[in-house]
């Protein structure tokens, strides 16, 4: 049934696309994505983890209702932004078999849910390391030149939009849960060593072509259901320490854009921040068309994850549109929608 929610969510997009029309033709002819679970469109698939998301209901409201891998009830920033520039409505995962570098050279995601730029993040429930991700994109890169010719390969790397969200993992699944980094770092060392690694990814797809980049920050992770349902000293509401950390590492990425930008000739670094908007989201849900942004829409809302959240989890909601969260961890389609106009908005105009 098309609710009131599905009709808003058409006309945002219809939106976002009207603001960039005129301008996409030409400009971006591939989305190249890097990352975690936010944008993760079917790898974990093909690897052997616990972390998976290719059952119902993941999916619910993906193109014929099928799960794909996606952790939500449909797309992601990703495919959303591959859509408003015109190339195609879903970027395919790198691993997928269904998929060939014919489908690649216009879009392809290396990224993986649970993982993080520390190599440690990634270790922890065996996915695929952030290292792993730049290794298939230099096959690719193969691939692609064998395909197209030297020529237009080069013209698809250097005029490729390259995205990136990753870093949630480093600190709620890693440095904050298992005491070894802690041991390690101090919470401000830990964010600079997180930037080195940051800083040396943009440089080696730097050398790589890459010339249009979009580096991703936090989001107000204190505020995710399943870190809310763990806070059971602050009455579940959000754990302001982790939303700290948040900012301070989002004002770290800015500052190393702003470097990057300085350093590297001819090249477009921006920092595409989900902070602000998630954060007014969930503190003013009703101008957005959400009534729930403590819990999620799976089962109970509170800790769903994953294999936990399956067809047989009771009280999964029927509208997800009033979500803002899918499962406890991660944000609605129409979250993403948002999100994703949002960004387009302030920074990634820049590239149409």
């Amino acid at each position: 049934m098309v609710t009131l929610d599905h009709i808003l969510s058409f006309l945002l997009f219809a939106h976002l696309c009207m603001l960039v029309r005129d301008r996409v033709e030409g400009k971006v002819p591939a989305v190249i994505v890097f990352g975690d679970s936010t944008v993760d469109t079917g790898n974990n698939n093909r690897i052997s983890t616990i972390l998976k998301s290719n059952f119902p209901p993941y999916g619910r409201d993906f193109e014929g209702g099928r799960p794909t891998g996606r952790f939500s009830n449909g797309r992601l920033p990703s495919d959303f932004i591959s859509e408003a520039f015109g190339i195609k409505g879903t970027v395919p995962a790198y691993l997928d078999p269904m998929y060939g570098i014919s489908d690649f050279a216009t879009g392809v995601c290396f990224a993986s849910a649970g993982t993080g730029y520390d190599n440690a993040t990634s270790d922890v429930l065996s996915v695929m390391p952030f290292w792993k991700q730049l290794e298939y994109y230099k096959q690719y890169q193969v691939r692609l030149r064998d395909y197209l010719g030297e020529q237009e390969a080069e013209e698809i790397i250097r005029e490729a939009l390259y995205f990136t969200s990753i870093g949630t993992n480093d600190f709620l699944e890693n440095y904050f849960l298992i005491p070894i980094r802690r041991l390690e770092f101090t919470i401000d060392q830990y964010q600079d060593f997180l930037i080195d690694i940051v800083k040396n990814f943009i440089k080696e797809i730097y050398e790589l072509g890459a010339r249009k980049i979009s580096l991703g920050g936090l989001p107000p992770m204190g505020c995710l259901p399943l870190e809310r349902t763990n806070n059971l000293v602050g009455a579940n509401e959000c754990i302001e320490e982790y939303n700290n950390v948040a900012l301070q590492f989002n004002s770290k990425l800015e500052g190393l854009v702003m470097q990057l930008n300085d350093e590297l000739l001819n090249v477009t670094v921006v920092f595409s921040n989900p902070y602000p908007i998630l954060q007014r989201i969930i503190r003013r849900p009703s101008l957005h068309g959400f009534e729930e942004t403590s819990t999620a829409c799976c089962g109970t809302g509170r800790f769903e994850l994953g294999y936990l959240c399956n067809r047989f989890s009771p009280s999964t909601c029927t509208d997800a549109g009033k979500y803002v969260f899918w499962d406890s961890f991660h944000p609605t389609e129409k979250t993403y929608l948002i999100l994703t106009h949002y960004i387009i908005k302030k920074v990634l105009y820049q590239f149409f």
